[in-house]
């Protein structure tokens, strides 16, 4: 294309926050209302503008597409941007989302509202940044840099315990995180260059693999996060905003699927061979432990949270199958999971917003009051189980059948998971829309005209993709088969060599 769109998506937000802070002064209604509109039109023009890219994306290429490239940092590194049937799907959910979170935010928030937008607004820039940077520099700049608006979301607008949870969130991230900018810098040293396409194509020594890919697995594994690193999660999703557990679920969390795709597998494939029984066992661990854990919960949104870690253990589980189906999955439901456990936390924030509690004892019978947010929250109640025809279905579904493929015993394992996840999802959904109304729920109102517009998307996506996922996965499918033919040509030719010379190869 002849203008940079994929920078224009990236910044975009970022103009809308200089747009805010410039335009909005005091803390009147007007002020208000002020800060709420331009962030509203500055998130539907980025996702609108980002659809673009999906019109004009050619899925048949596994290339990086829209690609800009400029000099930056003494020859070091490069302002170099650019997206792939893997990093795609994740810029439009990111788009697509943030006005979403902004409506949801709309009466919720009514203190500091310039900041909170602000703070949105730089978030969005920064994930949107995450998932196009083509240098290492870059992407652990944005990486790191949307630690700073969430930190700041769950520590302002939060709830009683919002600064614990936040630090808690900071440093963990942040621990594991200085660790990958180590192994950054010896990338660097070893390659003599930090651009991405670049090491894709580049053979680390295996030694070197080893410890790089410990060094990445540390952020990457905080960040999904997996078992027993996930402790962060639920205390953060239950002190956040709504809008924040939201953009924390279907976003942030993604973030480390992503670099497992676009860092563990391809450049370190020798290292991600190896260390895969690690990730099965961690994932089989998370899926059947947090499934457990979330059975005893009697917070509505930490129930959810750990829903979460149990889904991103299919997840992880099928991008290290190393097979079509596994990756391809795994793609698929980190797309499914951002729609379905937002829109969960959004479900949450409906009843949060009436009655400013989120114990699960304290519901029952709701659907006497709210018959339409009863069939909502039923919609992604079955896709959170996986039930057939939503999108829940076909992301654990590839996840199982390539792991299958892989090692029947995890799989086998892992099945459990589904049973879990529908004895938690049913008694929730049970103990709070059936039964008998509570006295304190008499006078609770059914969802307005404003969340019936936030839910209606979100309800069509996961009907759609459940019946028809072939736009997501053919969008994936190159980018994919490019990706699984570079890490099997590596694990042959390291086969190949350890059975020529077994010693030189030990060494």
């Amino acid at each position: 294309m002849n203008w940079p769109v994929l920078s224009v998506v990236t910044f975009l937000p970022l103009l809308g926050a200089l747009l805010v802070m410039l335009m909005v002064r005091g803390n009147g209604p007007l002020a208000k209302g002020t800060a709420r509109w331009i962030s509203m039109w500055t998130t539907l023009v980025t996702f609108a503008v980002s659809l673009v890219m999906v019109y004009r994306f050619d899925a048949a290429s596994a290339e990086f597409q829209f690609v800009e490239k400029y000099e930056w940092l003494l020859g070091v590194s490069s302002y170099h941007m650019g997206v792939d049937g893997i990093s795609l799907p994740f810029v439009i959910l990111t788009t697509a989302l943030m006005p979403i979170c902004i409506l949801a935010s709309w009466t919720s928030i009514q203190k500091r509202v310039k900041e909170y937008m602000i703070a949105f607004l730089v978030l969005e820039t920064l994930m949107i940044g995450t998932f196009s940077a083509l240098d290492l520099v870059l992407f652990y700049l944005f990486f790191e840099g949307g630690l700073i608006p969430m930190f700041l979301i769950i520590g302002i607008w939060g709830g009683q315990r919002r600064v614990y949870a936040s630090f808690k969130f900071f440093l963990y991230t942040l621990a594991g995180s200085v660790l990958m900018l180590l192994a950054i810098m010896a990338m660097y040293w070893q390659a003599g260059t930090t651009d991405i396409p670049t090491l894709l194509r580049y053979n680390f020594p295996a030694g070197m693999q080893t410890w790089c890919w410990l060094a990445f697995f540390a952020s990457f594994a905080v960040k999904m996060p997996m078992w027993p690193v996930h402790t962060w999660l639920p205390d953060a999703h239950v002190e956040a905003p709504t809008a924040g557990s939201v953009i924390l679920a279907a976003i942030l969390l993604k973030m480390g699927g992503y670099g497992f795709l676009r860092f563990s597998l391809p450049m370190f494939p020798i290292a991600s061979h190896d260390f895969t029984p690690l990730v099965y066992t961690m994932s089989v661990v998370a899926i059947i432990y947090t499934s457990l854990v979330a059975l005893m919960q009697e917070d509505v949104k930490k129930l959810i949270a750990y829903s979460s870690v149990a889904h991103m253990g299919f997840v992880t589980m099928g991008i290290f199958a190393a097979n079509q189906q596994g990756v391809a999955g795994a793609v698929f439901q980190m797309i499914s999971h951002g729609i379905v456990s937002g829109a969960l936390f959004l479900c949450v924030g409906v009843v949060y917003d009436r009655m400013h509690t989120r114990e699960i004892a304290f519901y029952g019978g709701v659907v006497t009051r709210m018959p339409i947010f009863a069939a909502i929250f039923m919609v992604f109640t079955m896709a959170n189980v996986g039930l057939p025809g939503t999108s829940g279905f076909v992301g654990e579904f590839l996840t199982l059948i390539g792991t299958f493929k892989a090692n029947i015993p995890v799989a086998s394992l892992a099945t459990l998971g589904v049973i879990l996840s529908a004895a938690y999802a049913l008694w929730l959904y049970r103990k709070m829309v059936y039964g008998t109304l509570k006295p304190a729920l008499e006078g609770i109102k059914d969802i307005g005209l404003r969340e019936a517009v936030i839910f209606a998307p979100l309800v069509i996506l996961t009907i759609l993709f459940g019946v028809a996922p072939k736009p997501v996965l053919d969008m994936s499918a190159a980018s994919v088969t490019q990706l699984l033919d570079g890490y099997n040509k590596a694990i042959a030719t390291k086969t190949a060599a350890t059975a020529s010379n077994p010693v030189s190869v030990a060494r």
